[in-house]
């Protein structure tokens, strides 16, 4: 899992409340297990003007000049600005990964639904949670100038806008070492790999015929 600490990206602002996870990601692409290829399929029902099924050339598809990630304005983006409930629905993973494969490391939102909201840390995603006011301006400022980048700090917990202002947000410690460190589910456990070994190897001593390698 990528490492998260310093961030300054483009700000894409999505203005629409209760974005669900079947949005962020139809169902028909849910069929693979990888984490990586979903980003062109990311917001397809919205990002597309037809029907987007697996293994289509989306190069070739016709784009929704009104949808905002189709805007030369914020192309590139790496933070997205979300309304409340963002990510409900449904709690598959494949959501944050779409979003992650197409460059977003960062969400910004009032609120986000708990499942997509774990999801995010254990896929190097940093949702953060902001006041509805702070958000407001936050949208504002992005569509009053073009390629609004805002600076995010994820070991002081703060967000730097580009006149200066500097905005706290909180995270939980817990989550914040594991983005910070880059570490998911299996990097967890693999820092205890040598503990684990040891474990093994005494445990085969006292219950050899739990390792009997011929299957006798």
């Amino acid at each position: 899992m990528k490492a998260f600490k310093q961030l300054n990206g483009i700000v894409v602002p999505l203005d629409r409340p209760n974005v669900d996870t079947d949005a962020i990601i139809p169902k028909q692409f849910l069929k693979s297990i990888h984490r990586s290829g979903f980003g062109p399929n990311l917001f397809d029902e919205w990002r597309y003007l037809d029907h987007g099924e697996p293994g289509m050339d989306n190069s070739k598809r016709p784009l929704n000049p009104e949808f905002v990630l189709n805007k030369k304005r914020y192309q590139g983006a790496e933070i997205l600005l979300g309304r409340e409930n963002f990510g409900c629905g449904s709690s598959r993973e494949h959501a944050p990964w779409a979003l992650e494969d197409y460059g977003i490391r960062a969400i910004i939102a009032p609120s986000f639904a708990d499942i997509f909201y774990n999801n995010c840390f254990k896929n190097g995603l940093l949702p953060i949670r902001l006041d509805a006011e702070i958000v407001d301006r936050l949208f504002r400022e992005t569509f009053e100038s073009e390629s609004y980048r805002l600076s995010v700090d994820l070991e002081k917990q703060l967000i730097e806008t580009p006149s200066g202002e500097k905005i706290a947000f909180d995270v939980d410690s817990f989550r914040k070492h594991c983005l910070v460190e880059g570490l998911d589910d299996i990097g967890l456990t693999l820092i205890h790999k040598d503990e684990i070994r040891a474990y093994e190897k005494r445990r085969e001593s006292v219950q050899p015929w739990l390792f009997n390698r011929n299957g006798k």
